[in-house]
């Protein structure tokens, strides 16, 4: 039998990224392995992504947990090295940005395994940003960079990655989102929490705006003023919550704090939204989509594309609260705006035939 594909995923975005790839694989009839690093491990974090996208059980899961940057890649580092000498991969599939990407990569290179990046070639150019700092590493170490957007095949070729290493094949957070778009259902999200007609959805939890108390309280209070607006909905990560509830984020009544949610019933929440009030990338393409108004609480963006073929906008804290009111002033976007190219639906079915012919099956 032959060695199996081993896909690493550790964190939210990864299983939302990984399900259409190891569908399409599975239809290939390649031979597969999956491994749960535990960066997120929370149930809600996690074991409720396994059940919703129908991606099989992790055949490991290394629990290796939170913990300090250096840390946790450590303890990453020498889980997947086990792992990985005793089921010898022929191939090492990791997706995104976070640090099980960049431990699974470097475990990968120094014992000769092949590696695919998914969503390689995004770039910020915001070194203060870890992410920043995995994806770049990443994508030096990894024989085929899958790329989501066609700007990041330009950012590779500036690094000096060979051409023949970047394919262009779509977005597979995308066929997720297009895949379960009948499930995303507004009006449920709604009646079980008892919100109105209109409301913001937000999402933070970027170190740069919630790890200091100073900038936390600030954010919290831009955030009061926005609710003084529309009510907000704020479904918290783990990692953001003492700074923010410390800063007085629940002392506000239109201000819905909200444990974190699962796939289905947080793009229902986004769907649904006047906006979305976010710092992640993930938010910025699913709005994209979407066609719902997304402020991105970030100097930058990995994802041009969501400003230039979707509905993102770059804001400061400063800028939020008449940003907000400025979309409840213009309403909804057109819904029948060009979507990014290849963002189609069919992302993960090119990424197994990109595997499957460097495997030469």
């Amino acid at each position: 039998m032959l060695s199996p594909v081993v896909h690493v995923i550790g964190a939210r975005p990864n299983f939302i990224k990984a399900a259409p790839v190891v569908a399409a694989l599975a239809e290939r009839g390649c031979a597969q392995r999956i491994v749960h690093t535990g960066q997120h491990y929370d149930e809600r974090m996690s074991t409720v992504f396994f059940r919703e996208l129908s991606l099989p059980e992790p055949d490991v899961d290394l629990g290796v947990g939170s913990g300090s940057h250096g840390r946790q890649t450590g303890a990453l580092l020498a889980a997947l090295e086990e792992e990985f000498v005793a089921t010898s991969p022929r191939m090492v599939v990791v997706y995104g940005d976070v640090n099980s990407t960049l431990a699974a990569a470097l475990a990968a290179s120094k014992l000769g395994i092949p590696i695919a990046h998914v969503e390689a070639g995004l770039r910020s150019f915001d070194m203060t940003m870890p992410e920043e700092i995995n994806r770049r590493l990443t994508d030096q170490l990894a024989d085929l960079c899958l790329v989501t957007s066609p700007e990041a095949i330009g950012h590779l070729a500036n690094e000096g990655v060979a051409v023949d290493r970047a394919h262009l094949v779509g977005n597979p957070m995308i066929d997720t989102l297009l895949a379960h778009l009948d499930r995303f259902d507004p009006a449920a999200v709604r009646g079980r929490y008892g919100l109105p007609e209109r409301y913001v959805a937000a999402t933070l939890h970027r170190p740069a705006n919630v790890d200091d108390p100073a900038t936390a309280a600030e954010l919290v209070a831009r955030l009061h003023a926005v609710a003084d607006l529309v009510d907000v909905v704020i479904p918290v990560h783990p990692r953001s919550r003492p700074t923010l509830t410390a800063a007085g984020l629940d002392d506000h009544p239109g201000l819905h704090v909200r444990d974190p949610l699962g796939y289905v019933e947080f793009v229902g929440l986004v769907r649904g939204a006047v906006a979305a009030v976010t710092d992640s990338g993930g938010v910025q393409e699913e709005t994209t989509i979407l066609r719902v108004p997304c402020l991105t609480l970030r100097p930058n963006t990995e994802r041009p594309i969501t400003i230039t073929h979707g509905t993102n906008r770059l804001v400061t804290v400063d800028e939020l609260v008449p940003a907000v009111r400025k979309v409840l002033e213009q309403g909804p976007p057109a819904a029948d705006a060009e979507a990014p190219p290849l963002w189609d639906g069919r992302a993960g079915a090119r990424i197994a035939d990109v595997i499957i012919r460097s495997l030469g099956e």
